[in-house]
């Protein structure tokens, strides 16, 4: 988040504490068929889709930049079997192929260079050819052309008074206001943000963390030490890691970044979330690249964990530095120490909007002073140095944010306790999904939760998994909506109704577009019907959801 950002939202935090007349009070007449709450992925095809279905829509964002993770840094795309995802994502993945498709988008790099990563494996070799990477601006022009196109009418920089801003008769949302006081009513309401602030807000039931093996009979479930999964772990070192001040004497105290708190029982829940950090862009083609900053409130006593890593062999620190076309990247967490600020995040989900701008403030602190770390840092072995010092931010990305992503990484946060919650033993087709209105394919995948200190006094990391789903999945059209005693006209495309292990696949951006789709779907059947989004037959949905190319069932290739 950039410091303009920051202030902005402390800013209005102060003004709705202190009912200054600064804030001007605007209230929009117009009752709106569907009000998107959020600037996601799933916001723009949730808007797109409901236009297309003749309902009048406004997307009331708390974001400047629309797009989310998929505009903010994430251009590696995780598909998964890129063979089920249809409809309005699909057709963002194929404008990414379009737009590569003119040689003036390349402008450092020719698209031969780039050569079957744009082509190849990551391009379908159908009629209808899409494209899963691209550099962040570039998806951020496609979402907004989207809302441009359907003449979708954005208002950003708007956040949600959560405390009194939603209103609620009879079991529906009226209107959501606004720190600012801007007011938005409606027939239907989609929470598209990555917090599911609006779900809370509205009293729906939510929950965070992780539950346990025993809850839902997930054998994955809850605190997993002693199972490791990729290479987020230590035991990927020649040797342990100690994780005393002073090596082997534990009253000397603990090592940033390393917790002393126990990791928990084994299979017991928790409220630990996986760990946030930011999909970065770099590049090492010197007429684009800005070296690593040194950012303010650097301290290389914080990155002492990754120089024992170093000295007990760790050497593959660009294992994901995914190639981007235009010499770019995408740069993801990997290692036993690396992105991931493991155990920064436990609060950010129910935070409060004060609250959250620090922790993002934090992790980007953090993630800024690793690799400004590992580029000057004489301690860091030369060969690994020199290397990262070829790399840094790329100078056309995010330029309004000192070329850092604008979006950080909520992997998760809350989650809704709606009509139906997948599990992990759905996504795995242990047990049927019902009504299903998408799918998902690709794996469970939930990033470390904690980094401990195991009963040897060593370090490791606990709470990464990655599991095979078995093939894709059906998603079940119940976990897009509440209990229909709680509320009846919202639908929930990001935040949707699933345990922690399932969501492990379900967060993925395409998903999140897929569902965006279905969930303006069934708002748009509901206001057509004059009826409860829970009301809605699973026919009639299931019908339109297909004539609009979203695929609900496994298809071959």
């Amino acid at each position: 988040m950039s410091s303009h950002r920051n202030y902005y939202v402390l800013l209005l935090v102060v003004i709705s504490i202190l009912g200054s007349s600064v804030a001007a009070r605007r209230v929009h007449a117009e009752t709106y068929d569907i009000v998107i709450y959020g600037g996601t992925s799933a916001a723009m095809t949730a808007a797109v889709q409901a236009k297309r279905m003749n309902q009048s829509v406004i997307v009331v964002s708390p974001d400047r930049h629309l797009g989310g993770l998929t505009s903010g840094g994430l251009g590696w795309t995780d598909t998964g079997n890129k063979y089920v995802i249809g409809g309005l994502a699909k057709e963002f993945y194929q404008a990414v192929y379009r737009h590569y498709q003119d040689d003036k988008s390349w402008n450092f790099q020719q698209r031969e260079q780039y050569g079957d990563r744009a082509q190849g494996h990551r391009a379908t070799d159908d009629e209808d050819a899409t494209m899963w990477v691209f550099e962040p601006h570039v998806a951020e022009q496609i979402f907004d052309a989207m809302m441009v196109e359907n003449e979708i009418p954005v208002v950003r920089d708007a956040w949600l008074d959560r405390e009194s801003g939603v209103v609620v008769k009879d079991r529906k949302i009226v209107s959501i206001k606004m720190l600012d006081g801007q007011t938005f009513s409606g027939r239907q309401f989609i929470d598209a943000t990555y917090e599911g602030d609006l779900i809370a807000a509205a009293g729906v039931q939510t929950t965070t963390g992780r539950e346990s093996i025993a809850d839902f009979n997930e054998p994955h479930a809850g605190v997993q030490t002693g199972r490791l999964f990729h290479q987020h772990h230590f035991d990927v070192l020649d040797r342990p890691v100690d994780p005393y001040i002073v090596p082997g004497d534990p009253s000397s105290g603990v090592i940033p970044r390393v917790s002393a708190d126990p990791p928990g029982e084994f299979g017991s829940g928790d409220d630990r979330i996986q760990a946030y950090c930011f999909r970065t862009c770099f590049t090492n083609h010197d007429p684009n690249r800005v070296p690593f900053p040194k950012p303010d409130g650097y301290d290389a006593a914080q990155y002492e964990v990754l120089l024992r890593c170093f000295a007990a062999g760790w050497e593959d620190v660009f294992g994901k530095f995914d190639p981007l076309p235009n010499f770019k990247t995408d740069t993801n967490n990997h290692g036993p120490v690396s992105f991931d600020n493991i155990g920064y995040n436990y609060d950010y989900p129910e935070a409060s909007y004060k609250r959250r701008a620090e922790i993002i403030r934090e992790h980007e602190t953090y993630q800024k002073g690793i690799l400004y770390f590992i580029a000057n840092d004489p301690r860091v072995p030369e060969s690994i140095q020199n290397k990262m010092q070829r790399w840094g931010l790329a100078k056309d990305e995010f330029t309004d944010n000192g070329n850092w992503p604008h979006q950080i990484y909520v992997r998760e946060a809350r989650r809704m306790v709606g009509q139906f919650i997948m599990t992990e033993n759905h996504l795995r087709k242990k047990i049927e999904t019902p009504e299903s209105v998408g799918m998902g394919s690709y794996s469970i995948d939930s990033h470390n939760t904690q980094r401990y200190i195991t009963p040897e006094g060593t370090v490791q990391n606990e709470g990464d998994i990655g599991i095979s789903t078995n093939g894709p999945y059906q998603i079940a059209r119940g976990c897009l909506m509440p209990r229909a005693e709680q509320c009846v006209n919202l639908t929930v495309p990001v935040c949707v109704s699933s345990t922690h292990m399932a969501f492990g696949s379900i967060r993925m951006e395409p998903v999140f577009m897929i569902l965006g789709q279905s969930a303006a779907t069934l708002s748009a059947l509901a206001n057509q019907s004059q009826t409860d989004v829970q009301e809605i037959g699973y026919d009639a949905l299931r019908e339109r959801l297909l004539d609009d190319g979203q695929i609900l069932q496994n298809r071959p290739r």
